[in-house]
């Protein structure tokens, strides 16, 4: 339990986070993975290298301190932070590694004049609360999993059944229990955890699920990342037949229940999650409008499936925007688009339902969803309406 001294520690280093977060963060990074490299398979190192992973920590700790003494003003990021854990299996006792590492680093990035013993005592503190409140609600979603019907704790095998060829990007991977029985439900919009060995070195993921919940399969539709690892053993090696192994779903950007009209807006590998929002959401007869922006046809994935469900839905309004048409892009008698150019708000607003009382997700690279967020709040759609997550890391542990 935190005192009261501990706590106006931590509220007084906010200053400090704010301006040195990132250098604090990186220099944390350094000596986990010096000091325990058994962790590196938990993290992704592309997203090491561009930067991400550290600001995405260094938000994450100042949001925890500017909240020491209102903590369930967290509640959607720690929502975040423990399903990504969740899929990753981070477990308890990868706390203390990461507790003793970052107590370390703000130390030596601080000096022993600003990182005091009062100081280090009380991030220690304030450190072993979340890491409880973490590690908690973890551990009690890890028993719930294994306890479910189809479900299971740890990595399980799974057999792909096909390999498909979405888009010159993306290639879908169908995946059936190696040992033959159902699996988990899950709720549409989560993303499932993948455990790969690529060169001898194991690594972990998380993919977006693709196809609504069967019982019986799951589907991942996997983008070719420039130098992603994961993501390039996929297409290149991972063949129908092989064995991969998965974690259970997990995730908290999911479609939720409602009679509003339902606008799902993605952006290029952002469309997969909602291709299992959009199946569900058509077993009713709430309207959808499904916009989607691509760089041209030629990575424009799922587009006939779209298509197919239109003509078989009336409630279904599908548009599509390509930053760019025609050209070498472009395949022989390739559909166009509705529109050429990036997404803006003027074409947003045409595309959307009158009424904008309706629930609205949206998903994709960052710079897209910046732009869409703004958009909508623009064109009257309420923030409680709309529903989105950033991809990339949100947490020390993924």
């Amino acid at each position: 339990m935190l005192t009261q001294e501990q706590r106006a520690i931590i509220t007084a280093t906010v200053p400090i986070l704010e301006q040195g977060g990132e250098a604090l963060t990186r220099h944390f990074y350094k000596n986990l993975f010096r000091d325990h490299p058994e962790v590196l398979p938990y993290f992704n190192q592309a997203h090491q290298h561009s930067g991400d992973q550290q600001r995405a920590l260094a938000n994450g700790v100042l949001m925890y301190a500017k909240n020491i003494d209102k903590l369930a003003a967290l509640g959607d990021l720690v929502a975040t932070i423990v399903n990504k854990h969740v899929a990753l299996q981070i477990r308890a006792e990868h706390y203390p590694l990461v507790g003793a590492s970052l107590l370390q680093a703000i130390r030596e990035v601080l000096g022993e004049e600003v990182a005091s013993d009062a100081v280090i005592d009380a991030w220690g503190a304030a450190y072993g609360q979340l890491a409880d409140i973490l590690a908690g609600e973890e551990g009690r979603i890890y028993k719930a999993q294994a306890a479910a019907p189809g479900g299971w704790s740890g990595a399980r095998d799974f057999t792909v059944r096909s390999k498909s060829v979405e888009s010159a990007e993306i290639t879908s991977f169908l995946l059936a229990p190696a040992d033959g029985q159902p699996v988990l439900d899950f709720a549409p919009g989560q993303y499932i955890g993948v455990v790969a060995t690529v060169d001898g070195v194991p690594m972990r993921r998380q993919y977006s699920l693709s196809a609504a919940s069967n019982g019986q399969t799951y589907r991942i539709s996997v983008k070719r990342e420039e130098g992603g690892k994961v993501s390039n053993f996929f297409h290149d090696h991972v063949q129908a037949g092989d064995t991969v192994q998965l974690t259970p779903p997990s995730g908290d950007f999911v479609l939720t229940q409602s009679d509003k009209p339902l606008v799902l807006i993605s952006g290029g590998v952002g469309i997969t999650p909602t291709l299992a929002m959009l199946t569900a959401a058509l077993r009713g007869k709430r309207p959808v409008h499904f916009i989607h922006a691509a760089r041209n046809h030629g990575v424009h994935a799922f587009r006939a499936q779209i298509d197919a469900l239109a003509a078989q839905h009336p409630q279904l309004q599908r548009y599509y925007c390509y930053a760019e048409h025609g050209g070498e892009h472009d395949a022989p008698g390739a559909a166009a688009p509705d529109a050429v150019g990036l997404l803006n708000k003027e074409q947003l607003n045409s595309w959307l339902p009158a009424s904008r009382d309706v629930d609205a997700y949206f998903l994709g690279p960052q710079p897209f969803m910046r732009a869409v967020k703004q958009y909508l709040r623009e064109l009257g759609v309420p923030e409680q309406q709309t529903h989105h997550e950033f991809f990339g890391p949100a947490a020390a542990l993924n």
